[in-house]
């Protein structure tokens, strides 16, 4: 049968129904097009991916919890499993948890699904975020994804900890004090946001049912909004690829969406599906019924929160207690809780949303950028992430500091004044050394480039002279090698004009100039056509080329008399006169 067009209709159910929505949507032209995506082939890509599903995952088991769940702070006295738990006064969110932990079938394995599920959303989230900022995947034209992806981390918290609050038991309990003792902190509007946030003094009855609203209405709709955006982004500008041979800014060298990726994205959708059903079913998490119903008066010791809350945390363990002032009117401001929980983490944060546009600053460079960098070729970046991550790294670790103390039989406030001394100088000890291996293996590249790989074969030339011969690198190894910018610090116009007038502007280049200095003064420049042709020449060496008769092997113990260089394999015969036997 055919159409008035001449088209062949559709005769399958599947075929019309499609047919029938195309016609009216149009949407056929858009999932050709986006199936004919091509994306490269590369293990750290499926980080992203992993996130996505662990939140697909999130969103079915926690529609599953919501059935069950109540969201109330009135008081109940519960009866049921488990005994320790039976008789006791508790709130409708707790005992509604332990009715779906004991009595639900299948709600245990729900719950722990759903927790492990949020740690690895967020696991998967940070090393995405640090693939992307050790590669410069943040460069033009994608600073508006960062900032996106930025967004979604910092909804990830949220939604980690409203979540993690709603079983109302005593961890969860004292995670909200904490909180209030927080909000209380910032001067002026503290009090006021504090008695916003908990609808009175804390911990009041609203709490629970707003950060249950949060939980499963507002963050998750952000969420769902900024991953749309995000993937949008991602179709819009091509996908990054890793450097290699043919691929540059203009092109995508890998495999189409249909039918390759979208075969390999269902099956791996299953495996972490599978993985996270094997971790709820065997791994316990929160058994809220160890702990018991919120209690403002006991506050138990190794009592920590999931890993992306350890940071604050431990922050606010390391900060001196006595650390206040009285201001005017007998207003008290207590750094020790306003600089650990809202400066610190104010100043990480806004060094990852401000970084893509000061290194843009500093190098002035306005190209797009497809193309990932090696991390050791930008020293500086990958030194500052090394940096952040270790600040991070020990501020969880001081969140675990009483549990440190107790396993290894160690004085906490020994433990908690290394941690305060590593604060400050392990950041600047791990940028240092980052720094100065990226720059030793940006030497090593060069040494590869100019003089080939060490094979341990010497030989000796009939007139007494030993090499060793080196393998020379192909195509694709030098390309890799060489094909990166090495950015220069900026240059600035003078302070003064030729009518010796002051330049408008000229303080603001000159702090650029200074930060560039800070990138870019220690660089490694890659190896040129020029230094590769003068490096592969070597006067008499180059009429070796032949024969090859004139040269004797010996072993790779032998000295090395001559310079290491590819074109050290050609040799041939000279007028050096007979051959001499190696001793």
């Amino acid at each position: 049968m055919t159409t008035s067009t001449g088209n062949t209709a559709p005769t399958t159910r599947t075929g019309k129904a499609a047919d029938y929505l195309d016609q009216r949507t149009s949407v056929g032209s858009a999932v050709k097009e986006f199936a004919r995506k091509v994306f490269p082939d590369h293990w750290s890509f499926l980080l992203g991916e992993i996130a996505l599903y662990s939140f697909v995952v999130l969103i079915l088991t926690g529609i599953f919890l919501t059935m069950f769940f109540v969201p109330s702070m009135s008081l109940v006295t519960y009866h049921g499993p488990p005994a320790s738990m039976d008789g006791q006064l508790m709130s409708d969110a707790f005992a509604s948890t332990l009715t779906m932990s004991f009595e639900v079938r299948g709600g245990l394995l729900m719950r722990q699904i759903h927790h492990w599920a949020a740690l690895i959303f967020l696991a998967a989230i940070v090393t995405h975020m640090m693939r992307v900022f050790f590669t410069g995947a943040f460069r033009k034209p994608r600073e508006l994804n960062w900032l996106v992806g930025m967004l979604l981390m910092i909804l990830g918290l949220a939604a980690g900890f409203s979540g993690y609050s709603l079983p109302d038991d005593v961890l969860s309990g004292n995670g909200l004090r904490i909180t209030d003792g927080v909000v209380k902190s910032i001067p002026l509007i503290g009090s006021y946001l504090s008695y916003f946030l908990f609808g009175g003094e804390f911990p009041g009855e609203h709490i629970i049912p707003r950060l249950f609203t949060v939980h499963i209405l507002l963050v998750p709709g952000l969420i769902l909004a900024l991953i749309a955006l995000h993937l949008f982004f991602v179709v819009l500008h091509k996908h990054t690829q890793y450097p290699g041979g043919g691929r540059t800014d203009k092109n995508v060298v890998g495999f189409p969406l249909f039918p390759v990726y979208v075969a390999k994205a269902g099956g791996f959708f299953f495996v972490v599906f599978g993985i996270l059903a094997l971790m709820g079913g065997t791994m316990a998490i929160n058994n809220v019924w160890n702990y018991g119903p919120y209690d403002p008066s006991p506050v138990s010791a190794g009592a920590q929160p999931d890993w992306y809350m350890l940071f604050l945390e431990g922050s606010l363990r390391l900060m001196p207690g006595g650390a206040e002032f009285v201001t005017w009117g007998d207003f008290t401001v207590p750094l020790n809780v306003l600089i650990p929980a809202v400066v610190v983490p104010g100043l990480l944060f806004t060094f990852l949303f401000a970084y893509p546009f000061v290194e843009a600053a500093v190098t002035k460079d306005k190209r797009e950028h497809h193309v990932l960098d090696r991390p050791r070729n930008v020293p500086v970046r990958t030194g500052l992430g090394v940096a952040f991550l270790t600040a991070f790294i020990i501020l969880a670790l001081a969140g675990s500091n009483d549990l440190i103390a107790t396993h290894f039989h160690m004085s906490i406030n020994a433990i908690t004044w290394a941690f305060r001394v590593l604060f400050f100088v392990g950041p600047w000890f791990a940028f240092w050394v980052t720094k100065r291996i990226c720059l030793g293996l940006q030497r090593k590249d060069r040494e590869l480039v100019l003089h080939g790989h060490e094979t341990g074969r010497i030989v000796r030339f009939a007139h007494g002279e030993y090499i060793e011969v080196h393998r020379p690198l192909d195509e694709q190894e030098r390309w890799l090698r060489v094909n990166y910018p090495a950015h220069a610090p900026l240059e600035i116009e003078p302070a003064t004009d030729a009518r010796g007038v002051r330049r408008k502007g000229y303080k603001k280049d000159k702090q650029l100039q200074r930060l560039s200095r800070f990138f870019y003064e220690d660089r490694v420049e890659p190896v040129t056509p020029t230094e590769l042709a003068a490096a592969h020449s070597h006067g008499e060496h180059d009429a070796l080329e032949g024969a090859g008769h004139a040269r004797i092997e010996a072993g790779a113990g032998a000295g090395v008399g001559g310079r290491a260089s590819s074109s050290s394999r050609r040799t041939g015969p000279t007028s050096a006169g007979p051959e001499v036997p190696a001793q």
